[in-house]
């Protein structure tokens, strides 16, 4: 996690003014994410976006972790009706039954991959295993989607995932580092940073 910028530094400018979200992007966004239980949450909590904000997300994330006991995925994997149903009546989360049957899918389509080798690596193949850094002037210029994304997606749904389209893989790519999508002028810019 890097430092919370001073005020007068230039941010990207989806940060806003909401100290959660500011914190968000100083800290975490765009930092490369080696951890494999770490990357599964934020796949997972990227699936539970769609349709909605991320500071949505952002602001139950807290309640998610409790909820999904840390999200390990051997234990999400072994749930089944009764868990989605006390889900259903936790309104500190998104309760949409959907994503949470398509969690359950995820955690044994990880265990899957696991059995197979490094998570970690799966994902970050489709960046060459270092991050991807891109030199945006504005906000205009970061697609929804790339041709990696689109071939993470392809192979995470081939591994029995759901809820991860290519846009879903896309932010989850910049959340997790594997493109440095922060604004040129942002001073969490690689360029700026020295690198993470």
């Amino acid at each position: 996690m890097g430092p919370v910028a001073p005020p007068t530094l230039r941010r990207c400018p989806w940060a806003g003014e909401d100290p959660l979200y500011v914190a968000y992007h100083d800290r975490e966004w765009g930092v490369p994410e080696w951890d494999e239980r770490a990357l599964f949450e934020k796949l997972l909590l990227d699936g539970f976006q769609a349709g909605l904000s991320w500071i949505t997300i952002l602001r139950k994330r807290e309640a998610f972790r409790e909820a999904f006991h840390g999200f390990l995925p051997e234990r999400l994997a072994a749930w089944g009706p009764s868990e989605v149903r006390r889900l259903m009546d936790n309104p500190a989360i998104v309760r949409n039954r959907a994503k949470l049957e398509g969690s359950i899918r995820n955690a044994r389509g990880y265990l899957d991959l696991k059995a197979r080798g490094s998570f970690a690596d799966f994902l970050w193949q489709f960046v060459g295993g270092e991050p991807k850094v891109n030199h945006r002037r504005s906000i205009r210029q970061v697609p929804a989607e790339t041709k990696e994304s689109q071939a993470m997606s392809k192979a995470l749904r081939q591994a029995g995932f759901t809820f991860v389209g290519p846009t879903i893989c896309y932010a989850f790519m910049q959340a997790t580092g594997m493109v440095d999508d922060h604004l040129v002028h942002c001073f969490r810019h690689t360029d700026n940073t020295g690198g993470y």
